[in-house]
């Protein structure tokens, strides 16, 4: 049954409607059924999943296709195992010299040349399997320490001057201008020679040269998304500007500062490697330390460059991991990147 409807205001032919059917005009599916009160109509094809996924699980779902983050992944995790578990998996303590009856003028028994150490002997006897396992523990342990630090102090004045502005912004950037004006490995290096040798000075050097590159990224991003429209609709409704900063703001800044904090693990690794080699490292001659592992291993490369080979190989393989699992990181949170 149809009802007859009187003629429209334009005096165009009446319109005829069913029962069921959606009044002339109102937007419907693809299929034909009407949109409910409330509800958006929907825009994709039949099949789509229109379900929205977060910056980040669309980041790790982009990750899980990326053979170069898988490799970066797989390194990086051998890598923390390797150096969680050096107590269990060295068969002897890190300092210790268990081969020195072995060492003799001239010689050194290198790899397979003795069954209780696959990898030989170093200068000083010392399992060099173990100093391996042991040196990834530090270097571990460094490169965590001074990236932490270096982020935490390049966070809060990026903050400082991504919030304030104006002269707030002109001092800080001028401080991190100054740092970054003297090269990074020189700028560990001078400030390690100032603190004295030992492990925390390393700590403490790499992670000062790390500050500027943190508080330049916080800064720039920040100043990105102060522009966007949901900043200027928080200021509208009266927020405070320490309610925009903390609450909208800030969380939408630290994507790109965590992308580079895993980049500067692998910077951090060979930096700490680096101030071991020239002697900043403090510690024994027989402390197991990648860095220090290349320093005594100059003398001996004549007859046993496998000292030298070990550790480098180590430290580049380490640094590659966390660099390819960074780069991959930074291409999936690229919205360039995610539209292809």
């Amino acid at each position: 049954m149809s009802m007859n409807l009187p003629p429209t205001p334009g005096g165009g032919p009446s319109a005829e409607m069913t029962p069921g059917a959606a009044p002339v005009g109102a937007p419907v599916e693809a299929d034909g059924a009407p949109v409910a009160a409330g509800q958006t109509q929907s825009t994709s094809e039949p099949g789509m999943d229109t379900k929205g996924t977060s910056v980040w699980k669309d980041a790790f779902q982009r990750l899980k296709r990326n053979p170069a983050a898988i490799a970066g992944a797989i390194i990086v995790v051998l890598f923390f195992l390797v150096a969680i578990l050096a107590p269990v998996l060295a068969p002897y303590p890190g300092e210790s010299v268990p081969g020195a009856r072995e060492i003799t003028p001239g010689n050194i028994p290198g790899p397979g040349e003795i069954g209780a150490y696959p990898l030989g002997l170093d200068r000083f006897g010392g399992d060099v399997l173990s100093k391996l396992i042991w040196g990834a523990q530090a270097s571990l342990t460094i490169g965590i320490v001074s990236t932490a630090m270096g982020l935490a102090g390049g966070m809060l004045l990026g903050l400082l001057a991504g919030t304030f502005g104006g002269w707030v912004d002109g001092v800080v950037m001028r401080i991190v201008d100054i740092l970054l004006s003297v090269p990074n490995l020189l700028l560990a290096v001078s400030i390690a020679a100032v603190l004295g040798q030992g492990q925390y000075a390393v700590m403490i050097a790499i992670g000062v040269s790390q500050v500027p590159i943190f508080a330049r990224l916080l800064r720039s991003s920040m100043l990105t998304q102060k522009g966007s429209d949901y900043v200027l609709a928080a200021q509208t409704l009266g927020l405070s500007r320490s309610t925009i900063t903390m609450s909208h703001v800030l969380p939408n800044s630290v994507g790109p500062v965590i992308v580079q904090a895993t980049l500067t693990l692998a910077t951090a690794v060979i930096d700490a490697a680096a101030l071991s080699f020239l002697g900043l490292g403090g510690g024994r001659p027989e402390t197991a330390e990648w860095g220090r592992m290349l320093t005594y291993a100059q003398a001996e490369l004549g007859i046993a460059p496998w000292l030298a080979f070990l550790p480098g190989i180590c430290i580049a393989v380490t640094a590659l991991g966390f660099t390819l699992l960074g780069e991959s990181l930074r291409e999936a949170l690229d919205p360039k990147s995610r539209r292809r």
